[in-house]
């Protein structure tokens, strides 16, 4: 895609919705990076879902800790995987009291380090809590990264790589709210919704004609 091209599409987004801000419910730092790990093969609906009363009960890594397995497993479990994630969230509830004083670490090594956190969501946490200009490859992302032809790749990471380049500066902060909301709800992974879409132009799906 040109660059002129790339501009474009990020300029139409961004005049749709200049601020775009994630779907997942949380008030802080901890509750986003719960909410996160939560996330994985589940809807953000899915997990608004269980985390608003967990949230209620629980809202700190002190309070997530001292709920014990059993308990947050059953407030979770709701979500797919829901065992291993209680798990994981529990984990990282202690490791965060143990070695960053019950904060969200600023720092990627870190977040990493934390059960249950990849790449993408220490993305997610960098870009929406830090303000970093990341691009957490999901599911959508990694589809319109192919589909359109802005950015193609074979893995996450590729993609990840290329949207970095191929992304203009001003828009990089925003562009990971921006792709992820247009592939949930325009250019949806079966049915993508050509007739409406503000980029459709730009696009290099080939059988957007078609749709």
């Amino acid at each position: 895609m040109k660059v002129a091209d790339r501009v474009e599409l990020f300029r139409r987004l961004a005049a749709i919705d200049p601020a775009p801000k994630t779907e997942l419910d949380y008030a802080t730092p901890f509750q986003l990076l719960v909410a996160v790990i939560l996330s994985a093969q589940a809807t953000d609906k899915g997990v608004n879902l269980a985390t608003r009363p967990l949230f209620d009960k629980a809202p700190t890594p002190q309070a997530i800790a001292a709920l014990g397995e059993e308990k947050l497993a059953d407030a979770i479990k709701t979500i797919g995987l829901y065992k291993t994630k209680a798990k994981n969230v529990l984990a990282t509830a202690r490791l965060l009291l143990e070695k960053h004083g019950g904060e969200v670490p600023h720092d990627r090594a870190a977040l990493e380090a934390l059960p249950g956190v990849g790449r993408k969501t220490a993305n997610v946490v960098l870009n929406v809590v830090f303000g970093e200009p990341t691009i957490a490859v999901d599911t959508h992302i990694f589809r319109l990264g192919n589909r359109t032809g802005l950015a193609p790749g074979k893995d996450v990471n590729e993609v990840e790589r290329k949207l970095l380049k191929a992304v203009p500066a001003d828009y990089r902060l925003h562009a990971h709210h921006w792709l992820i909301l247009h592939g949930r709800y325009v250019c949806k992974a079966r049915k993508p919704e050509c007739w409406r879409c503000v980029i459709r132009d730009l696009c290099g799906f080939k059988e957007k004609n078609h749709v």
